[in-house]
């Protein structure tokens, strides 16, 4: 069993590609005609778990537990135990971590568009000391 530094590094690197994964599909342009038919779906499929089986591909925080299973697979990543509750932890841990990677970059992406915003508006006031402003 790797140390608990070792541990804690891995599982702030594996979060990294599972937020990223569990992003791009769940936001991005993309995968935007797979996403909207889900969409569509979750909100008008004739079954109750249907609809929620499609809910749950539209999430980034639902999806990211799919991403995380699998890249536990893929890994073999443990926390603390070597057996089954290693996983466990592990891959509850893997969620929040992604998730708190994607809440930053959601955070990063509406700053920078509201300084974008910012920006386009002031550049479309009439400044003072232009001559057709007066």
């Amino acid at each position: 069993m790797a140390s608990i530094g070792l541990q804690l590094l891995w599982l702030l690197v594996l979060s990294i590609p599972v937020a990223c994964v569990a992003w791009t599909i769940t936001h991005e342009e993309v995968f935007r005609e797979p996403r909207e038919y889900c969409q569509q779906q979750s909100k008008n499929a004739a079954s109750l778990p249907r609809r929620k089986f499609f809910y749950l591909l539209t999430c980034e925080y639902c999806f990211s537990h799919y991403v995380s299973a699998l890249f536990l697979i893929l890994t073999g990543f443990k926390v603390l135990y070597a057996d089954w509750r290693g996983y466990l932890i592990a891959f509850f841990s893997l969620v929040w971590v992604a998730n708190q990677y994607m809440s930053i970059y959601n955070h990063l992406r509406l700053d920078i568009k509201h300084e974008q915003v910012q920006i386009q508006a002031e550049q479309k006031k009439p400044s003072s000391r232009d001559p057709k402003a007066a």
